[in-house]
C-alpha cells in the first residue's frame, strides 16, 4: 500500500495531487524552487521540501527528485504533467530505488514518446494514422521529396514534442524550406533531440481525444472522449467533454480505437489517445500522452470517477473497479484555462502580483488553481493560473452557466484570458457547438471585442464613481 507519496511538480497540478492524497489517506511530500517558495502547493502539502534556487533546473533534476523521495521515505511519486512526466528515465530511476511511479513503464514512456514508433506501433495495431514518414527525417531534401509525394500542406514535427511545440506547418516548397531548420532548432532546444518527421497536415480538424485507464491485470477502458478543438497555436483554450460534434456511432468508434491502441503497447495506468477528425469524418491517430492531462478534470464531471484516486489504486496492483459497461456519461462539462496572458498584446504573459482573487462558485462549478490574493505569479513557468470547470446536463445550460461562472471570478493585478474567452462563449459558431481547431484564427474580431469590454470589476468601480458623484452634487 503507498503510504506517502512525493509530487515532482507544481502549480494547479500539485494542488490537485495533495488534495488527492489527503482524501486516500496518503501522506503528501512537495517540492519547491525558491520562486515557489510561497505556492498554494507548498502550503497545503503535508511536508514540503525545497529542491534550489533554480526556477526551473529543480524540477528537472531526475536523480536530485528520487533521492529526496528516498531520503523522506516515499513509497511512491506523481510526475503530474509537463516536466518530466514523460520522461522514461524518471521511470527507470524510481523502479532502481523502489520507488513506485505512478505512470506507465519506462518501455511504455519511450515508445509512444518517440512519435515514429508511436505511429509504427499504431499501423500495427490496425489504428489509422495520417500519411507520412515511418522514419526520422534524414535532411530537407528528402523532406521535400516526401512532401512532393503525400501533397501539401504538410506538418514537421519533433519527434520527441508534446504541449504544441516543435511543429511547424508548411503549405509549399518554400515553407518547408524556411521552416526545417527552426524545427530542428525547437525541437533540440525543447527537447534534447533533433530528430524530426513529417505527415501529411489535415486541413481544418477536430481535435478529439480519449481518456483512458488500463490496470496491470490487462484491463482497459475508456472514458469517453474530450473536444479539444478550440486552441491557439496548438495550444488548447477550451475543453469539452464529451464533444458535441460527435454521434454516438463515432464515440463508441472512437473509444474502441483508444482502448485497442493502449493494448497493443500494454498500456498500464491513465492516459490519453489523441485523434484529428477531418472534414470527411475520417479520424487519424495523432498521439498518445503518458500521463495525466490539464483537462482530466471534465471527464471526472460527465462520469463521476476520480482519475488520480484511480491512478493510485492502479499504482498498487489493484484491478479497475470499472468495468467498460459501468462508465456512463451524464450531462457535459467545459474546461476554461484561465491563463495569465494579455489578449491585447498578442497574448504576451502576465505576470505579477494577484491583488484581488474570487473563485466563482454554485451548482455544477469548480475551480482548480494555484493562486490567492497577495501570490505573484513568478515569470518562469507556464501562464496558466487556474482552471474553470463548469457542469451542466444540457449543452444550453452549460455554456448558461459557463458565461455566469465567468463573470464571477474575479482575478486582478494581471492580465487574463477572461474577456476573450467570454467572447468565445458567445460567438454563434462556439454556440452551435460546430467548429474545428482554425476557430481562433479564423475568428480575430473577438480578441478585438474582448480587449474593448472593460473587465466587470472595472465597469463597478466606474458605476460606484459616477453613483457617488452623482449623490454629492
Amino acid at each position: 500500500m503507498i503510504k506517502k507519496i512525493l509530487i515532482a511538480n507544481r502549480g494547479e497540478i500539485a494542488v490537485r495531487l495533495v488534495r488527492a492524497c489527503a482524501e486516500a489517506g496518503i501522506r503528501s511530500a512537495a517540492i519547491y524552487t525558491e520562486p515557489d517558495r510561497y505556492s498554494l502547493h507548498v502550503k497545503k502539502a503535508d511536508e514540503a521540501y525545497n529542491i534550489g534556487p533554480d526556477s526551473i533546473a529543480g524540477y528537472l533534476n531526475v536523480h536530485r527528485l528520487v533521492n529526496l523521495a528516498v531520503a523522506t521515505g516515499c513509497d511512491a511519486l506523481h510526475p503530474g504533467y509537463g516536466f518530466l512526466s514523460e520522461n522514461a528515465d524518471l521511470a527507470d530511476a524510481c523502479e532502481a530505488r523502489d520507488i513506485k511511479f505512478i505512470g506507465p513503464s519506462a518501455e511504455v514512456i519511450r515508445r509512444m514518446g518517440d512519435k515514429t514508433e508511436a505511429r509504427r506501433s499504431m499501423i500495427e495495431a490496425n489504428i489509422p494514422i495520417t500519411p507520412g514518414t515511418e522514419e526520422n527525417l534524414e535532411n530537407v531534401a528528402q523532406a521535400r521529396q516526401i512532401a512532393a509525394k503525400i501533397g501539401y500542406p504538410v506538418m514537421l514535427k519533433a519527434t520527441s514534442g508534446g504541449g504544441g511545440r516543435g511543429i511547424r506547418r508548411c503549405d509549399n516548397e518554400s515553407d518547408l524550406n524556411n521552416n526545417y531548420e527552426r524545427v530542428l532548432s525547437e525541437a533540440t532546444k525543447a527537447f534534447g533531440s533533433a530528430d524530426i518527421f513529417m505527415e501529411k497536415c489535415v486541413v481544418n480538424p477536430k481535435h478529439i481525444e480519449v481518456q483512458i485507464l488500463a490496470d496491470s491485470h490487462g484491463n482497459v477502458i475508456h472514458l469517453f472522449e474530450r473536444d479539444c478543438s478550440i486552441q491557439r497555436r496548438h495550444q488548447k483554450l477550451v475543453e469539452l467533454a464529451p464533444s458535441p460534434q460527435l454521434n454516438e456511432e463515432q464515440r463508441s468508434y472512437i473509444g474502441e480505437l483508444a482502448t485497442r491502441a493502449a493494448k497493443s503497447v500494454g498500456y498500464e495506468n491513465a492516459g490519453t489517445v489523441e485523434f484529428l477528425l477531418d472534414v470527411d469524418d475520417q479520424f487519424y491517430f495523432m498521439e498518445m500522452n503518458t500521463r495525466i492531462q490539464v483537462e482530466h478534470t471534465i471527464t471526472e464531471a460527465i462520469t463521476g470517477i476520480d482519475i488520480v484516486q484511480e491512478q493510485f489504486n492502479i499504482a498498487q496492483g489493484k484491478p479497475l473497479r470499472y468495468k467498460q459497461s459501468d462508465v456512463q456519461k451524464r450531462g457535459y462539462a467545459m474546461e476554461l484555462r484561465i491563463n495569465a496572458e494579455d489578449p491585447k498584446n498578442d497574448f504576451l504573459p502576465s505576470f505579477g502580483k494577484i491583488t484581488r482573487y474570487f473563485a466563482p462558485g454554485g451548482p455544477g462549478v469548480r475551480t482548480d488553481g494555484c493562486i490567492y490574493t497577495g501570490y505573484h505569479i513568478p515569470p518562469f513557468y507556464d501562464s496558466m493560473c487556474a482552471k474553470l470547470i463548469v457542469w451542466a446536463l444540457t449543452w444550453d445550460e452549460l455554456l448558461s452557466r459557463a458565461k455566469r461562472a465567468l463573470n464571477d471570478i474575479v482575478v486582478s493585478g494581471v492580465k487574463t484570458t477572461i474577456p476573450y474567452q467570454l467572447e468565445i462563449l458567445n460567438s454563434k459558431e462556439f454556440i452551435s457547438g460546430k467548429f474545428n481547431t482554425s476557430f481562433v484564427e479564423n475568428h480575430p474580431e473577438l480578441i478585438e471585442y474582448s480587449v474593448r469590454r472593460p473587465p466587470r470589476e472595472l465597469a463597478a468601480v466606474i458605476a460606484a464613481a459616477i453613483v457617488a458623484y452623482t449623490e454629492k452634487t
